[in-house]
C-alpha cells in the first residue's frame, strides 16, 4: 500500500505538466458543459457521503449488537477501520501535496458547492468508495455490488459536476478508498479470523 501511495505521489509530480492539462480540459468538458438541471441531484449525491460513511458501520455494529451477533459487529468494525484509514491517508496526501482546488487556479470554473482542504485527493471520492468497497467485500452479491459502487462512482463525478475537483483528484481518491477497503479486509482475514 506505502509502495503504491509513493508510485501515484511520484506519478502526480512528474507528470503534472501533462497530465495538469489533460485534468483541465476534462475538468472544463463536466463542469462547464454540464446539464444544470442535474446540480441538485449531485448537490445531494455529494452531500450523501458524509452520513452514509459513517452511518453504514453504526448500522451494521448496532444491527450485530441488538442480535448479539459477533461477527455482524465485526463486520461494523472493518468498516469502520476502513474509512479510519482511507481518511488518514486522503488527509496526510491533501496537507502533504498541498494543491489548489481548481476554482482557485481557473476562475472560469464553476464551484458549486463548498470545499475547504487542498484538492488532491478527494476526500468525498475516497469516503464513497472506502464505504462501497468494504460493503462489497462483506456482502459480496449483486445486489449490494452493483448500488454501492453506482454511488461511489456517482459520488466522485459529483465532485468534477460541482467544480472542486480535477479528474486525477477523484481517480486517487477511489484508489486510496478501495485500496484501504482491500487492506483492511486481507489484515482483518489474517489477523482476525
Amino acid at each position: 500500500m506505502l509502495r503504491t501511495i509513493i508510485c501515484l505521489i511520484y506519478l502526480q509530480l512528474s507528470m503534472n505538466a501533462w497530465s495538469q492539462n489533460l485534468d483541465i480540459d476534462l475538468l472544463r468538458k463536466i463542469n462547464l458543459e454540464r446539464n444544470t438541471a442535474l446540480d441538485p441531484t449531485f448537490n445531494f449525491i455529494t452531500n450523501s457521503v458524509a452520513p452514509i460513511g459513517i452511518g453504514t458501520p453504526l448500522i451494521i455494529y448496532s444491527i450485530g449488537f441488538i442480535q448479539k451477533d459477533n461477527a455482524i459487529k465485526k463486520q461494523g468494525y472493518y468498516i469502520g477501520a476502513t474509512l479510519l484509514t482511507s481518511a488518514i491517508v486522503t488527509t496526510s496526501l491533501k496537507f502533504a501535496i498541498d494543491r489548489d482546488r481548481p476554482f482557485v487556479t481557473y476562475p472560469d470554473i464553476q464551484k458549486l458547492t463548498s470545499a475547504g482542504s487542498p484538492s488532491f485527493p478527494s476526500g468525498h471520492t475516497s469516503e464513497a468508495f472506502a464505504t462501497a468497497t468494504s460493503l462489497s467485500l462483506v456482502f459480496p452479491k449483486w445486489y449490494v455490488i452493483a448500488p454501492s459502487m453506482l454511488w461511489a462512482s456517482a459520488a466522485g463525478y459529483s465532485r468534477m459536476h460541482l467544480g472542486v475537483h480535477y479528474p486525477s483528484d477523484v481517480l486517487v481518491g477511489a484508489l486510496i478508498g478501495s485500496g484501504s477497503a482491500w487492506l483492511c479486509h486481507e489484515l482483518n482475514k489474517r489477523y482476525f479470523k
